[in-house]
């Protein structure tokens, strides 16, 4: 790894997904990420957000959210 670059260990994503996982809880709902090994047009391989209480989609229909993309939706609430 040389310095100055940006990264992203398998580790830094397991971090960043649990403060995400984390974050959502408090706000009841949860992160599901996509376990598809072949992409399709309904699960294009990355993540979703759903309400923990009724297993409604909020989020990512389509399994369609970047990790960045979660992030962006927790901080706006």
């Amino acid at each position: 790894m040389s310095t100055g670059d940006q990264t992203t260990t398998q580790a830094d994503v397991g971090r960043r997904e649990a403060a995400v996982r984390r974050a959502l809880r408090q706000e009841g709902q949860a992160l599901r990420k996509s376990r598809a090994r072949n992409l399709t047009l309904d699960n294009e391989g990355g993540y979703m957000i759903v309400d923990a209480d009724r297993n409604a989609i909020v989020a990512g229909e389509r399994y369609d959210l970047s990790l960045d993309d979660v992030e962006r939706q927790v901080a706006a609430g």
